[in-house]
């Protein structure tokens, strides 16, 4: 029989599961897949060092890593871990995640028996390991509430399931990437003054964008790469949200394309061109009009609207402000 950080007897049973003042769990397991963080070191440095402890008093903060979809916020967690050296556990957050799902969860067996199994989240607090909450603004604030005394001074969660307190290792860290994007929750106030500071994560430049590509896509020609990259560098010249992984995506498909065999065979900017077209969308083809589309839609280019357009359709012949191409010679 042990004791964690907090004095509460917990038994290690070796083979997956561990005993927390008499409830068996059966612990999750730890994500075992190796990922590379490429360039923007400082952003890791940032992350690891919310993770530090200055004095024995002193607590490891829960930062929030923001940034657009597919930027690598995932990747830069998996690869802070692997340098902390400590296991990582991943729960993916979504807007119909319940607190039993965050912390333990029943489940029926066979012979009827009841036995509990502990999230990814509690097995990393237990094990003393590292949890990421991915996309956790996609989760509402009920199932955000139960997490409340984690990311505080108390450091425990309760689970009224398995009806017992899960206070976490002093080993344990944590993370929480959010996307940038509108279809997720408003995270309130008093959790978001727990999950601090905010890190943004950023596209990268043109060097580091070009070795992204490379190490997930080390087959790839030169003359596919380059152009992939030139795309995004402009993209995001023009503010627009193509990520590293939309270039990917891109470059798969496109090579995949030029692989077939096919009585008609694609040319190298024939296959990309289609592969930006069906992976992100014809208006892909032609970004600055994107932008300026992007643009007019945030009120960028909006014209200010007079009284009479409050009564007339702008096309509408009888606006005042209409300009009339008629010439007068016509009626002459």
């Amino acid at each position: 029989m042990a004791h964690n950080d907090k004095g509460e007897a917990m038994q290690d049973l070796s083979d997956g599961y561990v005993e927390v003042d008499g409830v068996r769990l059966k612990l999750s397991q730890p994500y075992t897949g190796s990922a590379q963080w490429i360039g923007q070191r400082e952003i890791l440095m940032q992350l690891l060092a919310c993770w530090i402890t200055v004095d024995e008093a002193d607590l490891p903060l829960t930062p929030r890593l923001v940034g657009a979809p597919g930027m690598g916020k995932t990747q830069l967690v998996i690869a802070a871990a692997k340098e902390q050296e400590l296991p990582l556990y991943i729960y993916q957050c979504t807007a119909d995640t319940r607190p039993e799902d965050l912390l333990i969860t029943p489940v029926l067996g066979q012979n009827g028996n009841i036995s509990y199994h502990a999230s990814p989240l509690v097995s990393a607090m237990l094990c003393g390991g590292i949890c990421l909450l991915d996309e956790g603004n996609r989760m509402n604030e009920k199932s955000w509430a139960s997490l409340a005394p984690l990311f505080d001074g108390r450091r425990m969660v309760e689970s009224v399931v398995a009806g017992i307190q899960i206070p976490a290792s002093s080993e344990f860290r944590a993370a929480i990437t959010m996307n940038d994007d509108e279809s997720t929750f408003e995270i309130p106030d008093y959790i978001l003054s727990r999950l601090q500071p905010t890190l943004k994560v950023g596209f990268p430049n043109r060097q580091d964008e070009m070795e992204i590509l490379r190490y997930h896509l080390p087959y790839a020609e030169a003359e596919m790469l380059a152009m992939t990259v030139e795309f995004l560098q402009t993209s995001h010249q023009l503010k627009l949200d193509f990520s590293p992984r939309d270039g990917i995506n891109v470059l798969r498909y496109a090579l995949k394309r030029l692989q077939q065999d096919s009585t008609h065979p694609l040319s190298r900017d024939e296959a990309w061109q289609e592969a930006l077209e069906r992976c992100l969308g014809e208006e892909a083809s032609d970004l600055e009009e994107l932008a300026k589309r992007k643009k007019r839609a945030l009120g960028g280019e909006a014209v200010p609207l007079g009284l009479a357009d409050l009564f007339f359709d702008p096309d509408d012949p009888l606006h005042p402000d209409r300009e009339d191409d008629t010439d007068d010679d016509d009626f002459e």
